[in-house]
């Protein structure tokens, strides 16, 4: 064996590296392209971190219920994500999350209508998600905990890191909350 592949295999770096960290790689590449040309599309202008929550409070009710639904779905998230599995905590907590996850999921197709424009690739990631939910929760009443760790943790990252990174593009209300050009 080389000495490069002995030292691969005692570093401790995953054999196999699976889908959802290559979508958490891809994934503010890609968003880092499209914020680029749709700022150069716009002549470049300068960009200034500042926070405005004007069109957060202007915007219609379900906007708020989505943004609540979301804002609860990612901290739940990460507390089932970095805690113990298994426990009577973590199930409770993941009924929360699934209700947060579907409120946020169902709430987007209503949103569409609000501004005029057609439906965008962020509502087949809230379409996936509606369709994922129940099955990673039959998964784990099944006991085929890989399943549901697997269905759960796919829709944390997409419907929740790749979707919401999506919301920040120049132009979306959200990035208007924290950017002024």
């Amino acid at each position: 064996m080389s000495d490069l592949a002995q030292t691969f295999r005692r570093s401790g770096l995953p054999k196999r590296i699976s889908g959802n960290t290559v979508m958490l790689i891809i994934a503010p590449v890609a968003y880092g392209i499209v914020s680029w040309l749709i700022l150069q599309s716009a002549g470049n202008p300068p960009v200034h971190f500042r926070i405005n929550v004007t069109p957060f409070i202007e915007a219609a009710f379900v906007v708020k219920l989505h943004v609540l639904g979301a804002v609860i779905a990612f901290i739940v998230g990460i507390v089932l994500l970095r805690g113990v599995k298994g426990s009577g905590l973590h199930r409770k907590l993941g009924y929360t999350w699934v209700a947060a996850m579907a409120l946020t999921a169902i709430s987007s197709f209503f949103i569409t209508g609000l501004n005029g424009h057609n439906f965008s690739f962020i509502h087949g990631i809230s379409a996936w998600t509606v369709i994922t939910l129940p099955m990673a929760v039959a998964a784990a009443r099944r006991r085929n905990f890989r399943k549901h760790a697997k269905g759960m943790t796919g829709a944390f990252v997409g419907g929740l890191v790749i979707a919401g990174l999506f919301t920040f593009l120049p132009g979306r209300m959200l990035w208007s909350i924290f950017f002024a050009v």
